[in-house]
């Protein structure tokens, strides 16, 4: 039988919060810290399936960190249909779950000043050609700072 993993600190922080969530009766952060936590076991479980791409490696900080984001980002995509849809109860509720999540990310995230600091040492390595730096910076900074965020100062700094 395999053994138990060690539980990562962003796992561990959502079943607290979950915890907290029941005492104070507050019913959308419980089901969606719920979903959360479901998403990361989910993965995790996909692994174990032969036809998995990433089968049989172990579940990493990394991984949970990614699973929090796609889960904001498919917030971010259902807001604006929503809205459009005229049902902004439904927008309201998609907003307050990615707010709840983002919490999550922003301990993990990297400052303004740390992302310029990386990109300007990147375009010293290798020169000041957008195509040359931004896949650089996207893999350097990649679970730790938003995509656009990342390619906005790239292109700012490569002007």
């Amino acid at each position: 039988m395999a053994e138990a993993r060690q539980e990562f600190p962003i796992e561990t922080q959502l079943k607290k919060d979950i915890q907290d969530a029941q005492r104070n009766r507050d019913q959308l952060r419980l089901d969606t810290l719920r979903m959360a936590l479901g998403s990361i076991h989910n993965l995790e479980v996909a692994r174990t399936d032969r036809k998995h791409a990433e089968f049989g490696q172990p579940l990493t900080e990394a991984d949970c960190i990614k699973v929090l984001e796609q889960e904001v980002k498919k917030r971010n995509q259902a807001i604006p249909l929503y809205k459009q849809g005229g049902r902004t109860d439904l927008a309201e509720k998609e907003q307050h779950e990615m707010e709840i999540l983002q919490v999550y990310l922003q301990s993990s995230q990297m400052s303004d000043d740390e992302l310029q600091a990386l990109i300007t040492q990147l375009i010293e390595l290798h020169g000041k050609e957008f195509r040359k730096v931004m896949p650089l910076a996207a893999k350097e900074t990649k679970g730790r700072a938003d995509g656009g965020r990342v390619q906005r100062l790239v292109r700012e700094l490569t002007q």
